[in-house]
Parts: C-alpha cells; sequence; structure tokens
C-alpha cells in the first residue's frame, strides 16, 4: 500500500439514502443474512449506491473496471484482511479501506492511467471482485463473502478524520510488538500516526520469520564486501523498536533501506553471518505504520469494537460519516 499523504480534499458526493436494515446478529451455526441472494441483491443494487463508481485500474489487464463505491470496499477488504478475521476487525478494515481511498482522491498526476482513481496492488490497496473471489475461496465463497458485506455494510460510509479532514489510513499485517511513528518509517510526521503497544501480534504466524540468503547475494544487495574483520552495528532503533540506523561492514544504511534491498518483512530484524549464508531473523510483517491487523484482530477477540480498535491505533482522529466530512469542508472554505 503506498503512503498518501492529506494535503487537501478534492471530492464530490450526493447524500446516500438507504431503507433500514436490521441485522441480528448470528453464531456459527446461524446462517448470516448477507448468504441470502436476495439480501444481497437489495443491499447491492445501484440504486442503493448510485452515489458514485470507482475506476479501478486491474494491473494484469491493463483494464479499468467501474465498481460501485461500497462493493470496491468490499473488494479491497476480502483481498487486504482474511475473511475469518473477526468482525469487528473487518469493520475496522472496512473504515481504513474506505478512508485510503477519499485520501487518496486528495491528490493530483498519480501515476494512473487516464480515467482510472486508484490501482488494483499493494502500491495503493489490493482489490479483486467477486469472481476472482469465487475463484480463491471455492467452497468458502459464501461464509466468507457474507462476513466481508457485513462488515462493510454495517459501518457503511464511516471514515477516519483528523481536524476534519480524512487520515492517511495506513495498515499493515503484523507489529514487533508496537507500531511506529510514521516519521520513523515516511518523510512526514502526523499527529494521529504515533507509536503505540500492539501486544496481541505475537499470536500472528508473521511475528517471527527467518530470511536465508548466501554471503554473494548478501554483498551484491547491498553493495558491499565482506571479510572477516567486517561487523554489523545496530546504530539506533525507533520508538517502535525497529532499527533506525544499522552499519553492515563500511556503509550505513537506515532500516527501511535494508529492509527493501534485501528484501525483508520488517524493519525489525537481526542479522547473523552462518558459514557461507546470511541469516536473518525478522519480527512482524510490514512497514508498522498505523493499524496492525492481527492487532486488531486480537483486540476483537477480547471484546473491543471496531471503534475501540481505530482510537487504538489512530490518534486523536473522529470516526465520521463522509457527508458530515464534506459539510465541515464546505463551511470552511466559505
Amino acid at each position: 500500500m503506498k503512503f498518501i499523504i492529506a494535503i487537501g480534499i478534492i471530492f464530490i458526493t450526493s447524500v446516500l439514502v438507504l431503507p433500514s436494515i436490521i441485522v441480528i446478529g448470528f453464531s456459527n451455526e446461524e446462517v448470516s443474512p448477507y448468504e441470502d441472494p436476495e439480501f444481497v441483491k437489495q443491499t447491492t443494487s445501484e440504486t442503493m449506491y448510485s452515489e458514485f463508481t470507482v475506476a479501478v485500474y486491474r494491473n494484469e489487464t491493463s483494464v479499468i473496471e467501474q465498481v460501485a463505491f461500497e462493493e470496491y470496499i468490499v473488494g479491497v477488504v476480502s483481498s487486504e484482511m482474511p475473511a475469518t478475521f473477526e468482525i469487528e476487525a473487518l469493520k475496522a478494515q472496512a473504515l481504513t479501506a474506505r478512508t485510503y481511498y477519499i485520501n487518496l482522491l486528495t491528490f493530483e498526476n498519480l501515476d494512473l492511467p487516464k480515467g482510472a482513481y486508484i490501482k488494483d496492488t499493494v502500491e495503493h490497496q489490493v482489490y479483486r471482485n467477486n469472481d476472482e473471489l469465487k475463484e480463491i475461496w471455492g467452497d468458502n465463497y459464501n461464509r466468507n463473502i457474507a462476513r466481508i458485506r457485513e462488515a462493510v455494510y454495517e459501518t457503511r460510509g464511516e471514515i477516519i478524520t483528523y481536524e476534519g479532514l480524512p487520515i492517511s489510513a495506513q495498515y499493515f499485517s503484523t507489529s514487533n510488538g508496537y507500531t511506529e511513528n510514521s516519521e520513523d518509517y515516511y518523510e512526514h510526521e502526523f499527529p494521529y500516526l504515533r507509536s503505540v503497544e500492539s501486544p496481541w501480534d505475537v499470536e500472528s504466524p508473521h511475528y517471527e520469520s527467518e530470511h536465508v540468503l548466501s554471503i554473494s547475494d548478501f554483498q551484491e544487495a547491498l553493495e558491499i564486501t565482506l571479510d572477516r574483520n567486517s561487523k554489523i552495528k545496530v546504530l539506533g532503533r525507533t520508538n517502535g523498536g525497529n532499527i533506525k540506523r544499522i552499519r553492515v561492514a563500511d556503509k550505513e544504511f537506515t532500516g527501511r533501506e535494508l529492509r527493501e534491498l534485501l528484501p525483508l518483512k520488517s524493519s525489525d530484524f537481526t542479522i547473523n553471518l552462518v558459514d557461507n549464508a546470511v541469516s536473518i531473523q525478522t519480527r512482524g510483517y510490514g512497514h508498522g505504520v498505523g493499524m496492525s491487523q492481527y492487532g486488531a484482530n486480537g483486540m476483537a477477540k477480547e471484546g473491543s469494537t471496531y471503534k475501540d480498535i481505530i482510537h487504538h491505533y489512530f490518534q486523536s482522529v473522529k470516526i465520521q460519516h463522509k457527508e458530515e466530512v464534506m459539510g465541515l469542508i464546505t463551511e470552511t472554505n466559505n
């Protein structure tokens, strides 16, 4: 997911009027109303979601796909977070995905084909349509898509704001136990992207990993030469415990630089030279800024709501409907 900096907003929308939908909570044995084809048809009809569509550039086919906004969010949440995660975690993901897209609309001169608003890759947000999800999920499609739709539709229109504007809604898979301050990984400091504790991530399958490569590949990637006197020294760590700067032989790197050159799952790593190989242990998976997805799921398992999750990972923010935000922007500009 590409880092986006909010500097303004240009966003045209109309108020979406939806009929009231009562959704009764269901256990694993009960059938979700979102598995009912007629119910889904009603909630996804073009008349209900006619406010605007998202022009998604499909990287593999080079086609621009027009998708109703909330259906686009369904496709992103389905692709960016496991459908088996807790509903409250999926709702938090829906808010971050929705906010990310609206924030993206504030920028001009993005590297996009004419007519496209966003890419379907990790450069922006991963998106898959229903046909692709059916192929990936197989027999689990109906159950999985029902969970995603529940999370998206029960939070529809809600975004995360700071001082009346949509935030740069960063998210990633797994932390090392703490998230990062934005300026410790990216260039800019944002008051809502602060380092916070995230102890739930220890349960993630990505919490600890090992990356092994040959000495020659290691030297080539870093453009260095190792000898028996070469040393590896950590020069500093961030508030979140990731590598800030490190010296390898006679060359210095930031943690992010070394992570991207090798590449590694995270910027919290330990390098060991073993015989003719380099073994690198990492903790966490992703850039570490914003919401940890496995942390969000851990919070949900303990009873936290999606609002609790959002306010934990994003400091001093509000959860608002996009129509409210547009009203505030209009008043500010008048």
